[in-house]
């Protein structure tokens, strides 16, 4: 009798590492791969920054963009064009170029 518990107690101990090993495959592609995406494009956005173009940040405020250095830049909101800001470059959530401007008026 002992023989079969401890052959039940083999095949359940594979079967629980199997089950572990499909809750992390899934963990990946849910969690982990999607947010190294998000962050290859982010990145990407921000090396393509120039100067001139509208942003949006991430507290919500539209503004172009003045002035760029290694991690901070400078900002301009507004249409009176005396309200410059220094931020940082990872408060910038979405970049718009002139030319995309440009072609959603075309359209």
């Amino acid at each position: 009798m002992s023989i079969l518990l401890q052959a039940n107690a083999g095949s359940m101990s594979g079967f629980s590492i199997i089950w572990i090993v499909v809750m992390l495959v899934a963990l990946y592609f849910m969690m982990i791969r999607p947010q190294q995406k998000e962050t290859k494009r982010k990145n990407a956005m921000l090396s393509e920054l120039a100067t001139g173009d509208t942003i949006l940040t991430t507290s919500g405020f539209y503004g172009t963009v003045i002035d760029i250095t290694e991690d901070t830049i400078i900002v301009e909101f507004g249409s009176n064009k005396n309200c410059r800001i220094p931020m940082q470059k990872s408060a910038i959530a979405l970049v718009e170029k002139p030319e995309d401007a440009v072609d959603k008026e075309s359209k």
